[in-house]
């Protein structure tokens, strides 16, 4: 049965998240703080109104913000949405949070009748967009439940791991194992460029290579085409890594490739690179070498 589904942010991977729902056939209202964003869904069949309105009638709420602070906020500040939705209703958490987190807002969200879907989500944009994201998931067989159509909408692979935390949990192991691959993809390609080897070559051989990675084979493209729209940005980084080094910290675990990883993307935003695509990382290596990255001078 379709779902009245809204998408509490609208970025790069929220705004293909609504797509999704929406061509699932799934009445879908999108939000964002930026208006633009939101006009455009409205352009693409989204659903009009303002979530104080229609927050009673929803079944799925998808939350696809930056960070915990701002998945708090959405939930439980001023106007926050859980105490407006009806007992059943299903929040699915996206962002990167702590698991300690996820377990509190999955508690408090029960608390108010409404099932709570610790999902954080991996994919990038453009599998966001076609519906094949890959979904962490963890909450209750009654979350799963109500949000059963709405993750067949959204996703290509869901796993389901167990209680809330267990999602957030795993996404910190990608997200170090990421952030770590696209620092080492830059340093590779950097250091091969002090060798004589050109950029697209990396990209050509490297691809077919053992020492390749998903990560590599995605971003390493946009340095050879000078290219550095931010579908993941540099500051995003900053974030995540910085949870697996919390993480770590509270377990007494030695996570030093996450740290120098981080310490790699502190040093782009520090050279205003913060908000860039994150493969602009591999500037900081090319700027320590005196080397020229495509399209730069």
């Amino acid at each position: 049965m379709p779902h009245r589904t809204a998408v509490i942010g609208l970025g790069s991977m929220g705004y293909g998240i609504a797509q999704s729902a929406l061509r699932a056939g799934h009445e879908t209202y999108g939000f964002d703080v930026n208006e633009d964003r939101c006009r455009a869904f409205l352009a693409e069949g989204g659903r009009p109104g303002a979530l104080p309105e229609v927050a009673e009638y929803l079944d799925a709420v998808i939350v696809v913000v930056l960070n915990a602070a701002q998945t708090e906020e959405v939930l439980f500040g001023p106007a926050g949405i859980v105490p407006a939705l009806k007992p059943g209703a299903v929040v699915l958490s996206c962002a990167t949070v702590p698991p300690d987190v996820a377990r509190d807002l999955a508690r408090r969200t029960s608390d108010h009748g409404v099932h709570y879907l610790d999902a954080p989500i991996s994919g990038g944009a453009v599998k966001a967009a076609a519906g094949e994201l890959t979904i962490m998931a963890a909450g209750s067989a009654e979350a799963f439940s109500a949000a059963r159509a709405t993750l067949d909408a959204i996703s290509e692979t869901v796993f389901e791991l167990g209680e809330a935390g267990a999602g957030s949990a795993m996404k910190a192991v990608n997200q170090l194992l990421a952030g770590v691959h696209i620092a080492s993809m830059a340093e590779a390609l950097t250091f091969g460029m002090t060798q004589g080897v050109a950029p697209e070559t990396f990209v050509e051989v490297i691809s077919k290579c053992a020492g390749t990675s998903w990560m590599l084979e995605n971003r390493a493209p946009h340095i050879v085409a000078g290219d550095y729209t931010p579908h993941s940005a540099v500051n995003i980084w900053l974030k995540d890594l910085g949870i697996v080094l919390d993480i770590a910290k509270t377990g007494q675990f030695s996570a030093p490739l996450t740290a120098v990883a981080l310490q790699q993307f502190v040093a782009a935003a520090g050279q205003g690179l913060g908000g860039e695509d994150d493969a602009a990382v591999a500037k900081v290596y090319a700027r320590n070498a005196g080397l020229a990255l495509p399209g730069e001078a």
